[in-house]
């Protein structure tokens, strides 16, 4: 539980948080389940909508890795290229315990690539699938989507209802949480931004921004959290700040603007757009009216995390508040079910699945320690 702070000192965080579900309401706390006994039971494809040029200075790769990080993928391969980690490219971070398949990059300016680099990279279970020059390092961020397929396992499988709140995903969407692989283990991640936000950031302290991240992403989840509750996730609010699906596009709902609002609202009910809440930073984006109150109230309960990201120079940005799952697909087996489905970018595949199963990995509540 967060302890009561007094007047001008900011909330302690209690963890694990008490982030809502979406479902809840309707169908009760979700069983028990599994979604990850072994890499295979996790499967992730990234989808860039651009193929490489054919020739250039950088060495595309398309891998298959099994139970690595993307990291440990960049290190192996900048080790057998005799090349510096930092000339080797990827657009997103991958699962560990998990198969993914992703892009990487890296620069070989007038040289080929080792003899037998393949062969050595599958020997550390890494598997070139296919491979192309281009001319530019593959930039972090650049792909389309990501799909999924995992299998789910355990008494949430023998949940008569399980199907039903799986169909009710696919029609109204899925709160967009970020995942707590983003907090590390216990929150550890969120617990050194504060140390570092209320003494100043420096890159030299987080040179990825990882902290920095943990910070906007955990205010972002507190924003969602108080926006399920009032049952307002999905719905443009005066003076909200809504996003096309699928798309960085964003524009406001005026606050007074009863038509725009109604108009606004049904192309939600139809997943086309998503209200936008706030990635904490200094810029002119800032939401008005009740959904600007809302945002407002972070700064308010976590004033030190909002002053160090703004102190930080961290520019705002915005986030969808809903997910719509692309091409969702459920089959079930002898014991388990398998969800296949993808999301855009940034979206974690543990914000559908804490819909689904009560597991210790996706943040129900298990202790009153605080940070």
């Amino acid at each position: 539980m967060s302890e009561v702070a007094s007047p001008g000192v900011e909330d302690a965080i209690a963890w694990p948080p008490a982030w809502p579900r979406v479902l809840e309401g309707e169908f009760g706390a979700p069983l028990s389940g599994d979604y990850r006994a072994a890499p295979e039971d996790f499967r992730v494809e990234e989808v860039l909508d651009f193929a490489p040029e054919g020739q250039g200075e950088h060495l595309w790769l398309y891998i298959e890795k099994r139970d690595l990080t993307t990291a440990m993928v960049v290190r192996e391969l900048a080790r057998l290229c005799e090349a510096s980690p930092r000339v080797v490219g990827y657009s997103g971070m991958k699962d560990r315990v998990a198969v993914t398949r992703q892009w990487l990059s890296v620069q070989l300016p007038g040289r080929e690539a080792p003899e037998g680099l393949a062969a050595r990279l599958a020997e550390r279970g890494i598997r070139v699938l296919d491979q192309a020059r281009h001319s530019r390092k593959l930039k972090r961020g650049v792909h389309r989507t990501n799909r999924f397929r995992l299998r789910i396992t355990g008494a949430a499988v023998a949940d008569p209802a399980l199907e039903a709140r799986w169909q009710r995903l696919c029609d109204t969407g899925v709160a967009n949480y970020v995942g707590p692989q983003r907090f590390g283990a216990d929150g550890r991640n969120l617990q050194r931004a504060r140390t570092v936000l209320a003494r100043g950031w420096r890159k030299r302290d987080d040179r990825e921004g990882m902290l920095l991240s943990a910070a906007r992403s955990f205010l972002f989840n507190e924003l969602l959290a108080v926006r399920v509750r009032d049952q307002s996730w999905a719905t443009p609010l005066p003076g909200e700040v809504v996003m096309l699906d699928g798309s960085a596009s964003q524009f406001g709902v005026a606050p007074e603007d009863a038509a725009q609002l109604a108009e606004l609202s049904e192309r939600a009910r139809r997943l086309d757009l998503h209200p936008a809440g706030i990635l904490w930073g200094v810029g002119e984006s800032r939401a008005a009216g009740e959904a600007g109150a809302h945002e407002a109230a972070l700064a308010g309960r976590y004033p030190g995390l909002c002053d160090g990201l703004e102190r930080a120079g961290v520019r705002l940005a915005r986030r969808a508040l809903r997910l719509r799952l692309g091409e969702p697909r459920v089959t079930r087996g002898e014991g388990e079910l398998w969800l296949a489905f993808s999301l855009p970018r940034g979206a974690f595949a543990t914000a559908v699945l804490r819909e689904l199963i009560s597991h210790p990995s996706l943040g129900a509540p298990s202790s009153d320690r605080s940070l």
